[in-house]
């Protein structure tokens, strides 16, 4: 499929980055991820630092939601969790529309709904196996890695579902899921490029599962 915008969100600890990252460089493509932080930065003028721990403030969903009460935290009316997001979004957009690229996460699949040329992978893997990844990867001991994986997994999915109204990791959100248990990056890789391959260019996404 040519001309493909590819979206990638996953699991902590499945590998969903390292993903990313192979495929845009062999695809010759733009890849976005920390980038998003400093573009959304530069064009609000708000402290990057609020960008980076926006996806960590919705570890508590509860907490994440009730800051939509507080006058403290809002911007010219607009809560600043929903701002940022809102930003974050027009940069995602502005970025998809100028050429091809990958974007991690960031609801990004959400975000794009509307480009038909957008392909969503998902890819997750076994508690056991982000596990030993976090541990193998980010130099974490096992107790440690335990309750990271735990602990951003429900940021995600909190940040995900409180922005989007759809739930993190249903199988309707994306175009693709890879269970990352029985894979290494080079033939997740392969897959979706195989998959970029069998996509008809013409072909109309159903975003959403709407006709």
């Amino acid at each position: 499929m040519k001309n493909a915008i590819i979206t990638i969100s996953r699991q902590y600890g499945s590998g969903g980055r390292n993903v990313a990252l192979q495929l845009s460089k062999e695809l010759n493509i733009p890849f976005y991820d920390n980038e998003l932080i400093s573009l959304s930065a530069e064009k609000s003028g708000i402290n990057a630092k609020l960008f980076e721990t926006a996806e960590i403030q919705a570890e508590n969903n509860l907490l994440y939601r009730l800051s939509r009460l507080g006058p403290d935290i809002q911007t010219f009316g607009v809560p600043i969790n929903e701002k940022i997001f809102n930003i974050q979004s027009e940069v995602i957009r502005d970025l998809a529309a100028a050429g091809p690229c990958v974007i991690l996460g960031r609801c990004a699949d959400y975000v794009l709904k509307d480009f038909q040329n957008c392909i969503n992978i998902y890819t997750y893997a076994s508690f056991r196996t982000r596990v030993s990844r976090a541990v193998t990867d980010y130099g974490l001991n096992r107790d440690a890695a335990e309750k990271e994986v735990r602990r951003v997994d429900k940021a995600r999915e909190s940040y995900y579902n409180y922005h989007t109204g759809n739930k993190w990791g249903d199988p309707l959100n994306y175009d693709l899921m890879i269970n990352m248990d029985f894979l290494d990056t080079e033939a997740a890789v392969g897959l979706i490029k195989e998959y970029l391959d069998l996509r008809k260019d013409d072909e109309m996404r159903k975003p959403y599962g709407k006709i």
